[in-house]
């Protein structure tokens, strides 16, 4: 169930820097995707063990 909260995670915040990046450009689409990305890891995993223990 972990794996999935921070795939979930993952996805949403990817594409929400990806959308943010995108008015810039596609580097900046890129960089902030990936930004959005390790954040989303970071955040699902907290949330797992927050709620999963």
């Amino acid at each position: 169930m972990k794996k999935i909260i921070i795939l979930l995670a993952v996805t949403i915040l990817g594409g929400v820097g990806w959308e943010m990046g995108a008015y810039f450009g596609l580097g900046m689409a890129w960089f902030l995707s990936s930004v959005g990305s390790l954040v989303g890891v970071y955040i699902g995993w907290r949330i797992g063990q927050a709620y999963l223990g």
